[in-house]
């Protein structure tokens, strides 16, 4: 948040600047304390963090650590049971999740989730939503993307593993998005297109699009973060500016084993 008696910046006066987006943004997104259980079992303990427009923040650990269960928080789909959560100013924590996701909040799932059965033009379609936020074009993403453009007719079940992640990228950008949700975006990908990915954060980013980024590929987080939350055991264990992480080869030993 903006010092009390400082006018809140812009994304785009902060690139000027030089000054971190988190110091000079008011945050479009806010965990405060947030607890969450699958069943009985509690997963999230205490989980605060916030982003700011055009910042990426990378959450990095362990398998298990509560990584993919912030985000489900986040959409509803793990709700949280204490905490609270607010999006462009509103309270999200008691929301369904296809509210949370009319407001403007983009989702690339780990696992895609995109329908097999539906050719990728379908796919897209039924993906556009109106918010507050900036639409994409479809042009837009097959400049991103060129070889969508060549797959439109063909049915999702019949893709390749980076092809089903380029249609859950440009699924989740036609939406609107003023905060896009990455979970594991590289998993599984050839070399060249984790680089098209990445370059799609960067380009969110230079929009003033916020980006919360679960990643096991360390380097690639890294290349792309602004900031860093190590999560272990369901908590924050360290957040630091990722600089600092890329910088420091002892740090990245202490707190990933790397």
């Amino acid at each position: 948040m903006s010092p009390p008696g400082r006018p809140k910046g812009s994304y785009r006066s902060a690139q000027r600047e030089g000054t971190p987006v988190s110091d000079a943004v008011a945050p479009i997104l806010t965990l405060e304390g947030v607890e969450s259980f699958y069943g009985e079992t509690q997963v999230l303990f205490g989980t605060s963090l916030s982003v700011a427009p055009g910042e990426v923040l990378a959450l990095l650990g362990p398998n298990g650590a509560g990584k993919t269960t912030t985000l489900r928080a986040v959409l509803g789909l793990t709700p949280a049971r204490r905490g609270r959560i607010r999006f462009d100013g509103a309270d999200i924590t008691r929301r369904p999740t296809h509210e949370i996701a009319a407001m403007g909040v983009g989702w690339v799932p780990d696992d895609r989730r995109i329908f097999p059965t539906l050719t990728v033009a379908r796919n897209l379609e039924i993906a556009r939503k109106r918010t507050r936020f900036r639409a994409w074009q479809m042009s837009e993403c097959f400049e991103i993307f060129s070889a969508l453009e060549v797959l439109m007719a063909r049915e999702c079940e019949n893709l390749s593993g980076g092809e089903m992640q380029m249609v859950a990228i440009a699924r989740a950008l036609l939406g609107a998005p003023g905060l896009v949700l990455f979970d594991e975006p590289s998993q599984g990908l050839a070399p060249k297109v984790v680089q098209d990915v990445m370059a799609t954060v960067l380009r969110l980013k230079s929009e003033g699009v916020a980006v919360l980024l679960v990643e096991q590929n360390v380097a690639c987080a890294l290349a792309v973060a602004d900031r860093v939350c190590v999560m272990q055991g369901g908590r924050i264990a360290h957040a630091c500016a990722a600089r600092e992480l890329r910088d420091q080869p002892a740090l990245q030993r202490h707190w990933l084993g790397i």
